[in-house]
């Protein structure tokens, strides 16, 4: 007797977990490539693409219906090159041929994306989630495979393949880098009317379901409302964050935001957790600490940082990826509870307790188990029944951890351990944020180790790779992986982690100029050296994650504040020119770029020159008190007399050194700096006085 799989295909000599979960399919399947692709020239076969990644559900589900299928299989392998993309290594590929499908498409794309390529790789038919068999109105992959064999043997293949190579001119001819004139300031007031005529009054978000929490919407609007003093905006991003609180698709137990919400209320969630999700809420409820002073914002956000150090963190310091929804084969199981399982945990008095406030039901809200989730907050429970708030809180949090410990001994979600450099760039820049901002040493700890990973592992000979995975690293890095890293590298610089990440951050910049750039205008996805992209994309819309245009145009500007050299300041101008035309069209799918043009037209950005003295005084209490304001536009430079390299970049920077052997604080706007101070006092009314 043997446990050796029946079937084993290319992909098992991949790092990939995604294609490594296929690589024992009876379907044929290549790693995206050049063998795949001589293999359809020669063969004159089609291709069949699949993409998705390793914790997507419903990838899940096709793999276990369609792609274990002997026959089904046997089907794909005789009539197709069947070729099989992991989205979150190839984001190029995937970024490309989901434009396509949905352009193709009826309804919305998503993953698993399969579409039908003729061997010069460009596409005739896409598709989400095939069942196996036609059903619901739904084609299903059997029926799909005997008409595309029907097709390409017959004289129909000849205007298959016109149409294919017209769908691909006709976006080539869309493909726009460059623009005249920058988006006018009045668009700013346009884009928040919208949103706000967008906008869930109740449950918070955008109206509708699936709900996602699209978090740098909620920054934008921050800024808006510090800056126009508009109470909608701060209700409207106070709801949403408070009610994503109170659903389902907050982990109560162990922290972290799942991906979306099935829902318009937040509650029942798709289970999978993202690193990038997480990244960018914990940074949205801090600087909604920063402005409210609220404290349950800044415990959500350091619950979320907790369970990324806890869970998805290498031993030597990169982020993982993901968690699954699924465990033993059950989407959701891990996080779900009847009430029997609670009171047995709790006992029966603490138990219905429990359950009454988690909204834990006999018959369950998800497949006869329960989310957790909360209708109301903590004090309104405990008032409602004659308990007092601040012990009723304190057996809470007892109670909860009780769970999560017995939650632990269940089997776990797969984990996707696979390090993207530009996901940590987001967690970098969250972790360095809220550190300085919380006090928490631990979290700018986290976020040093993180990078130094990177450097270390995924920068070689000054290139940087997009991913790596048991010491195995891969994938020339694009424009989001340097844009995301380079973002991190600026904030870790500016917590006061060293002159190296200023250094590191722009020749990461350098290599964007030298290779990303259109002439005079924003920057492409790739650097053109691959042939198998068909076509080069400057991509400027926001999805999941910002647009990496957006987040580099942010990063120039960055960039600008510190140095003064305005070649920065020009390519910034040079994206917020290429992405006019777009806003012009639809400005809330390119909200970062609103959030770069608000900082772009803002008056008197503060720099904050920190000139320590030998014994650094006051260090790390101006630190808390700069990044604890709400100042979405300021830099921050650490002064060290001993700091050569930090005096060779900024120049301007050696002239500001400490008076008297005190610290002090030159607070500058565009290079012009006020009077210095060295009293403490003076220097936090000066910092304050900054914030919106």
């Amino acid at each position: 007797m043997t446990d050796r799989p029946p079937y084993t295909n290319r992909l098992i000599r991949q790092k990939s977990p995604y294609l490594l979960q296929h690589a024992h399919n009876p379907v044929d399947w290549y790693p995206w490539g050049e063998e795949a692709f001589e293999a359809a020239k020669s063969s004159d076969r089609p291709i069949f693409l699949s993409i998705g990644y390793a914790t997507c559900h419903w990838c899940h589900v096709m793999e276990r219906e369609s792609f274990e299928n002997v026959q089904i299989a046997q089907l794909l392998n005789e009539n197709f090159i069947c070729i099989k993309v992991d989205r979150e290594e190839l984001p190029e590929v995937d970024g490309l041929y989901m434009e396509f499908a949905q352009g193709m498409m009826s309804g919305a794309a998503g993953w698993p994306l399969n579409v039908i390529l003729t061997p010069a790789l460009q596409p005739f038919f896409a598709a989400t989630y095939l069942p196996p068999n036609n059903q619901h109105g739904m084609m299903g992959l059997i029926d799909l495979v005997a008409r595309i064999k029907e097709v390409w043997g017959t004289e129909e293949r000849e205007s298959v393949v016109m149409q294919a190579e017209q769908v691909v001119q006709v976006f080539a001819n869309a493909v726009h880098a460059k623009g005249d004139e920058i988006p006018d300031k009045d668009q700013l007031q346009d884009i928040s009317d919208l949103l706000f005529k967008l906008a869930d009054p109740v449950y918070g978000g955008m109206k509708g379901s699936p709900k996602f929490p699209i978090s740098y919407q909620y920054n934008f609007l921050l800024r808006y409302a510090g800056k126009h003093n508009d109470s909608r905006a701060l209700f409207f991003i106070e709801r949403t964050l408070d009610m994503m609180h109170r659903g389902g698709i907050y982990d109560h137990l162990g922290g972290g935001f799942s991906r979306y919400s099935v829902d318009e209320e937040w509650l029942i969630p798709h289970f999978e957790k993202m690193l990038y999700d997480n990244a960018l809420i914990a940074f949205t409820y801090l600087e909604t600490w920063q402005v409210t002073k609220d404290e349950k914002y800044r415990t959500i956000s350091e619950s979320v940082l907790n369970y990324v150090i806890r869970e998805m963190r290498h031993s030597e310091g990169g982020f993982y990826s993901a968690e699954d929804a699924d465990s033993d084969g059950h989407e959701g199981l891990f996080y779900t509870w009847t009430p029997d399982e609670i009171e047995e945990l709790l006992g029966r008095a603490q138990g219905e307790l429990f359950c009454d406030f988690y909204g834990v039901l006999p018959e369950g809200n998800f497949e006869g188990r329960n989310v957790l989730h909360t209708k109301v907050n903590v004090e309104e429970f405990a008032l409602n029944r004659g308990l007092n708030p601040q012990e009723f809180a304190k057996q809470l949090e007892k109670n909860r951890k009780t769970l999560f410990k017995a939650r632990e001994k269940r089997p776990h979600p797969f984990k996707d351990d696979k390090i993207l450099s530009s996901w940590n760039g987001l967690m970098i820049f969250a972790m360095a944020e809220a550190g300085a901002a919380f006090g928490e040493k631990r979290y700018i700890d986290a976020a040093v180790e993180a990078a130094t990973f990177i450097k270390e592992n995924m920068w070689q000979e000054d290139q940087l790779f997009r991913r790596w995975r048991e010491a195995d690293v891969g994938f020339n890095a694009g424009l989001d992986e340097y844009a995301f890293l380079i973002r991190g590298a600026l904030s870790l610089f500016e917590v006061g982690c060293g002159s190296q990440w200023l250094t590191w951050a722009m020749e990461m910049t350098e290599i964007l100029q030298d290779k990303f750039k259109a002439e005079e205008g924003a920057f492409y996805q790739t650097d053109g050296m691959d042939d198998s992209i068909i076509l080069r994309k400057c991509q400027f819309s926001d999805g999941a994650e910002p647009s990496g245009n957006a987040i580099h145009c942010e990063n120039l500007m960055r960039l600008y504040q510190l140095t003064l050299e305005q070649t920065y300041f020009d390519q910034a101008s040079d994206v917020l020119k290429g992405v006019k035309k777009y806003i012009d069209s639809y400005a809330p799918g390119y909200c970062y770029h609103m959030m770069n043009l608000n900082r772009y037209y803002e008056q008197n950005v503060p720099t904050f020159v920190i000139a320590l003295n030998d014994k650094e005084e006051y260090r790390d209490a101006l630190l808390k008190v700069i990044y604890s304001e709400f100042i979405p536009h300021r830099a921050v430079i650490w002064r060290h007399e001993e700091d050569k390299k930090l005096f060779r970049f900024l120049p301007f920077v050696k002239e500001q050194g400490p008076i008297e052997n005190k610290t002090t604080l030159y607070l500058c706007h565009e290079g012009a700096c006020q009077k210095p101070l060295t009293d403490f006092n003076q220097m936090v009314e000066a910092i304050k006085k900054t914030s919106m």
